[in-house]
């Protein structure tokens, strides 16, 4: 007899939406407000890396925050103005392509993330911070969370405002250094990227000269067409 095929999801397919979780067991221990933390654009040759801090309101959180590379730009761009309209505080900082430069990607990340927590105007007796790392000198408590934007709809939040704040950026370097495609690739080693490079040379001060020679060929090259969701 053929076994009955099961209605349950697979394990492998079910995917995990970020929650409010962590932050009500933070309150409930007496640690509120709570700020999720998140950067954009580590990985990219050219442009800041951007972070971004988020006190959501619990009372109005808008539905559909996720890890903002699981999101189409249209969903970013939509939940980007439902944030800034609903949460009690958000504040975003950026590190120039010199500064990452003068120190290493990983260091500017955590710098820019404590750079945003410390703009906050509410200021967070917990900051919860996407990865493994709790940025050095914050003012209050600080726990890292693998996966983080898959996991708290704070750190959500701050991915999908830090990315679109980042993408808008890139998008005007674009108009003004039209030979190579920011608005398209955002900075990162596509082919149209790397063919810009190798015909024009590097923008002073755009491009990651300590990331040089800029990876061609290398692992962390990122085709055009991941860039779809940018339609």
């Amino acid at each position: 007899m053929a076994r009955a095929r099961s209605d349950s999801p697979l394990l492998f397919e079910m995917v995990e939406k970020p929650d409010f979780s962590i932050e009500t067991k933070a309150m409930a221990d007496g640690l509120w407000p709570v700020a999720g933390m998140d950067e954009a654009g580590r990985g990219p040759l050219a442009g800041p890396v951007v972070a971004a801090a988020v006190v959501l309101n619990p009372a109005s959180i808008p539905e559909g925050l996720d890890d903002s590379k699981r999101l189409t730009h249209l969903q970013r761009e939509a939940l980007f103005l439902k944030i800034l309209g609903s949460a009690l505080s958000v504040s975003m900082a950026s590190i120039s392509a010199e500064g990452i430069d003068n120190s290493n990607i990983l260091k500017a990340s955590l710098e820019a993330m404590r750079r945003a927590a410390a703009g906050l105007s509410l200021q967070p007796k917990l900051a919860l911070a996407d990865g493994r790392d709790v940025p050095p000198g914050l003012a209050c408590e600080g726990r890292a969370l693998i996966k983080g934007d898959q996991r708290s709809q704070s750190i959500a939040a701050a991915s999908i405002v830090a990315k679109v704040m980042r993408d808008r950026m890139m998008c005007g370097c674009g108009g003004h250094h039209e030979h190579y495609g920011f608005e398209v690739h955002m900075g990162y080693a596509t082919v149209r990227h790397r063919t810009a490079i190798e015909t024009h040379g590097p923008v002073a001060r755009l491009h990651r000269a300590s990331f040089a020679p800029f990876r061609l060929g290398g692992p962390e090259v990122v085709e055009e067409e991941s860039f779809a969701g940018l339609e």
